[in-house]
């Protein structure tokens, strides 16, 4: 079986990643993070039923420097940008893909940022949500490739290796929004022309509890 995203050469994979945190958005002592679960489905000429949908379900894992679990593309939601860009943003630079992100959040969790795992209280917390993003298009070079490697991983494998319980919850939530929303259905995923380097973003429609974890 094949995926159906395909490769692309996308010249706006040279875009360069943002920097800093100039920008960054809070709320109260919150950083506010934008990220999403990057997915497809197998293709496969079988009748799509409810236990087909998660057999062909997999989504993109990202690997960090200097850890060896792997995550979801995240990061800093910033204030010349909607949170879908930033989501979007995300998934582009550290996992090098495009796609059509759903219009709603999976849903959203309190983190801690990796420098702060060990203090009390709410210091260096973070306010993450987290999208799903049905990949169409992904890239053969990406603005973050040096630092962040990245894995299609089935979605049962992707809750074993997932080190936070938020994760898995999105995971959770993203099998309900493919289930019942989409009434045991999958969601086309159609090849698209490769666009200019403008054109981040495709949104769509589409359907928390705290935690700790990396920002």
């Amino acid at each position: 079986m094949a995926s159906s995203a395909r490769p692309s050469d996308s010249t706006a994979a040279m875009v360069c990643a943002r920097q800093g945190r100039h920008r960054q958005r809070y709320e109260g002592c919150y950083r506010l993070v934008s990220g999403c679960i990057p997915y497809t489905l197998m293709e496969d000429d079988s009748e799509n039923s409810c236990q087909d949908v998660l057999g062909r379900l997999q989504v993109l894992m990202i690997s960090t420097p200097k850890r060896s679990d792997l995550i979801f593309p995240k990061g800093g939601w910033e204030d010349d940008e909607s949170i879908d860009e930033a989501a979007c943003r995300e998934a582009f630079e550290e996992a090098g893909v495009k796609g059509i992100l759903s219009a709603t959040p999976l849903g959203e969790w309190i983190f801690k940022s990796k420098s702060k795992q060990n203090s009390c209280g709410l210091q260096g917390a973070c306010k993450g949500f987290i999208f799903a993003l049905q990949v169409t298009e992904l890239l053969e070079s990406w603005p973050e490739q040096i630092t962040h490697g990245r894995r299609w991983v089935p979605i049962e494998e992707a809750y074993e290796i997932s080190r936070y319980d938020w994760m898995r919850e999105a995971l959770d939530k993203l099998k309900e929004q493919l289930l019942f929303e989409s009434n045991f259905k999958p969601l086309p995923s159609p090849e698209l022309p490769v666009p200019d380097s403008s054109s981040l973003y495709m949104v769509m429609p589409a359907v928390a509890e705290e935690a700790v974890a990396l920002c």
